[in-house]
């Protein structure tokens, strides 16, 4: 053997070594519902072992239609191994047991924050287009969410509304979140700021009721459930106010994640100051 020779195979066997690590991952599981949505926009159905089972709820993500042609799991560890993934996509919350038992079996696992900002979100979009070999599509759907923002943002100088987001779980976004980027940029001014919510936080109907914002944008929950969002709004006093503060509703769906539901979230937000400010807010 010459050796050249010995310098190619030797450069084979050290990229078959290294293939795990390099290769474009073939089965992958995700065990988040914003992961989810950025996966199924992302790679290639065959790529998909399993979707959360979030996935689902129609009324929980934004990519239900899709999800109805993938399997899904309840996020034990059991599941997960069964599935024998490649690539496992995991957020901060995901279930301690089920990723220390992958670790303990050296699966492969990416872990990704909650983003606090449009660009962290971007950020991850293009982080996981890159470890599934489609770095292109990551490019393609940073466009596409930039664009939606960029339609929903007022012209310089149009008049800006107060408002306040109440999530179904009763929480308000605050500064230092997601959602309150996307409000800001789509004309709104986030009251909580001057209630001093800090990221997020409860806001009382006390407060609504002795400082309300021009807007109260509510996240709306699956059909039969009442959440203490909607208790506030049904509640008799704010009658008191209605000529003050409008009421307009986004679905839930849209107020937790980022990647490509930014593009539905910013038309949303958009729809809402639209009709606000037409009602004569």
């Amino acid at each position: 053997m010459t050796t050249s020779r010995r310098e190619v195979v030797g450069g084979a066997l050290a990229l078959v070594a290294q293939g795990p690590a390099l290769a474009v991952p073939r089965r992958i599981v995700s065990l988040n519902s914003c992961l989810d949505a950025m996966l199924v926009h992302l790679a290639d159905h065959g790529q998909i072992a399993a979707l959360s089972h979030y996935a689902h709820d129609p009324y929980g993500s934004t990519v239900a239609a899709q999800a109805k042609t993938l399997p899904f799991t309840w996020e034990s560890a059991e599941e997960v191994i069964g599935l024998r993934p490649d690539l496992v996509l995991a957020s901060q919350h995901s279930a301690l047991a089920t990723r220390n038992a992958l670790k303990r079996l050296h699966v492969p696992v990416q872990r990704f924050k909650v983003p606090r900002s449009v660009d962290e979100s971007l950020g991850q979009v293009r982080r996981l287009a890159g470890l599934i070999g489609h770095a292109d599509r990551g490019e393609a759907l940073v466009a596409r969410i930039e664009a939606a923002i960029a339609a929903a943002t007022p012209t310089p100088g149009a008049r800006r509304l107060s408002a306040l987001i109440y999530q179904p779980n009763g929480f308000a976004a605050g500064p230092g979140t997601l959602v309150d980027e996307v409000m800001t940029r789509a004309g709104f001014d986030n009251v909580a700021r001057r209630y001093g919510l800090k990221t997020w936080g409860n806001v009382g109907l006390e407060r609504l009721l002795a400082d309300p914002p021009q807007v109260l944008l509510v996240g709306e929950p699956a059909p039969g459930a009442r959440s203490w969002a909607d208790r506030v709004m049904t509640h008799p006093a704010l009658k008191s106010i209605s000529g003050r503060m409008r009421q307009a509703r986004l679905p839930e769906k849209l107020l937790y994640c980022g990647g490509p539901v930014l593009i539905e979230t910013a038309a949303a937000m958009a729809r809402a100051r639209a009709q606000a400010l037409k009602e004569g807010a």
